[in-house]
């Protein structure tokens, strides 16, 4: 909440745009609608290319933006798809809105984690250049969904 005003979480909508968006980029990027939902890493080798070949180095913010959208969405629907995520609301009372939207899954210790994909994609951008696999084993590390090896 910031200015005395509050906002709602909108679950649906959110879930749905940012799905929607991801389907965009998928076809963006020459992968049909239904082999991308069939499986969102088939969108992996494209999105890999498309974004070694950016040039990050003359980025300005909005470009910086739409390529955070667009990894965010992406991302989602992985841990949807791959980790049996959905999306949730954490509360937030410093954001500015008072919640965040996470992924929420259960772990393979059989407990619920959650991890916000938009804070994953942040870090990626600290560790240029970006790797989508980075990301997505580091998304899936925090939901509890990989492995743990043993010595």
């Amino acid at each position: 909440m910031q200015n005395g005003t509050s906002r709602q979480p909108d679950i649906t909508g959110w879930s749905e745009g940012a799905h929607r968006n991801a389907l965009a980029l998928a076809e963006m990027l020459g992968v049909a609608p239904e082999v991308y939902s069939r499986d969102p890493l088939n969108l992996l080798p494209a999105l890999q290319n498309y974004v070694d070949r950016l040039p990050l180095h003359e980025f300005e913010q909005g470009d910086w933006i739409t390529l955070h959208t667009d990894l965010t969405s992406y991302l989602a629907d992985i841990l949807i798809h791959r980790c049996a995520g959905a999306w949730s609301v954490a509360d937030d009372p410093a954001g500015p809105l008072g919640f965040r939207y996470v992924i929420e899954a259960a772990g393979r210790d059989g407990e619920r984690h959650r991890v916000e994909p938009d804070a994953v994609v942040m870090e990626e951008f600290r560790h240029v250049p970006v790797e989508i696999t980075r990301m997505i084993a580091n998304a899936e590390v925090t939901l509890g969904a990989m492995p743990v090896l043993d010595d």
